[in-house]
């Protein structure tokens, strides 16, 4: 297994070790000593499954206290996934990450506390896996607004699918 950093500080992308054979392949998705070896010591007490249809757009989420770490993965399909820097004393307040997750290439990011994240979805459906570092607490759950000029993502959908949550999300002014 190993780690690549991101522009943002505290991003990573996991590059887990793979093992094919005649049968199909195995990895570990998560091994708590090897991702500790990666920098990431983060306890996860929460596992999250969501499936979304094609040019869905989950987000910008994120928990304001105690905040939440994610580790996140696309089993199934393709996502885009972003992770916007919320921490406001950051040089990078407000810039965004994007990064392809897919089940062909199996990789994780790792998005630390101070991260409001989204994703895409650019296969017909995805199914998309990820750890939390707190449990879902609604009275602390806030967001952006996905189009908010001001942190000017490129999203790859012109026409996304977006819940009632995700229409009404502030601007991160």
């Amino acid at each position: 297994m190993k780690s690549e950093k991101c522009e943002l500080e505290g991003l990573l992308i996991i590059h887990p070790d793979v093992f094919p054979d005649s049968r199909g392949w195995f990895y570990e998705s998560y091994n708590a000593d090897k991702f500790r070896a990666l920098g990431i010591d983060t306890v996860f007490v929460q596992d999250n499954h969501s499936c979304s249809a094609k040019n869905t757009l989950r987000g910008l989420h994120y928990q304001k206290n105690p905040g939440q770490a994610k580790l996140v993965r696309c089993t199934h399909g393709k996502i885009w996934d972003v992770a916007v820097d919320i921490r406001k004393d950051s040089p990078s307040f407000g810039k965004w990450h994007a990064v392809e997750l897919s089940e062909e290439n199996k990789k994780f990011l790792y998005i630390p506390i101070g991260f409001a994240h989204g994703f895409c979805v650019l296969s017909d459906f995805a199914e998309v896996q990820y750890k939390c570092s707190s449990v879902y607490n609604g009275a602390e759950e806030a967001g952006y607004a996905w189009d908010d000029p001001k942190i000017a993502i490129k999203w790859p959908v012109t026409e996304p699918l977006l819940s009632k949550r995700d229409l009404e999300n502030p601007k991160i002014a």
